[in-house]
């Protein structure tokens, strides 16, 4: 094998490699594997109907334009901290320590006190156990949802 056929080669793998590995999020000097919702459909399913959540993953919600943002834990089994970041993705709001919601549309939203385009939410604990503070500011992977992310 020639060394133009070796470097293409290597150059294949490397690009496949790249594109296999997970989504991340670092925040707080924490690196997270994270889930996309980015689309209506998988920003409603969330976290729905699971019982778990490794401590070192999360999902991240990218919406179109900042604005007011509400969640709630509908059909939630796990308790979550749902994090509000800006167009900047500065911190600018938190809900610590959600408790999970079996009561359908009845459960309680829980809503940003700024304008918000990307939420993380993370495992109960992890904002207190991080001392996250409005400010802070959201890395997110090269290449998640390129034309999303300003």
């Amino acid at each position: 094998m020639n060394l133009s056929r070796l470097l293409l080669l290597v150059s294949v793998l490397l690009l496949a490699s790249c594109a296999t590995r997970s989504p991340w999020v670092e925040i707080g000097g924490k690196h997270y594997q994270v889930e996309i919702a980015d689309n209506n459909d998988s920003r409603a399913r969330g976290l729905m109907f699971r019982d778990q959540l490794p401590l070192d993953h999360g999902m991240l919600f990218i919406h179109e334009v900042e604005a007011p943002q509400a969640y709630w834990m509908k059909n939630t089994r796990i308790p979550l901290d749902i994090l509000y970041f800006d167009n900047h993705r500065k911190l600018v709001s938190q809900q610590r320590d959600v408790p999970p919601c079996s009561a359908g549309n009845a459960c309680p939203s829980y809503p940003s006190i700024r304008a918000a385009r990307y939420v993380l939410e993370l495992n109960a604990g992890q904002a207190q156990q991080l001392n996250l503070e409005n400010g802070v500011e959201l890395r997110i992977a090269p290449g998640v949802n390129a034309a999303a992310i300003p």
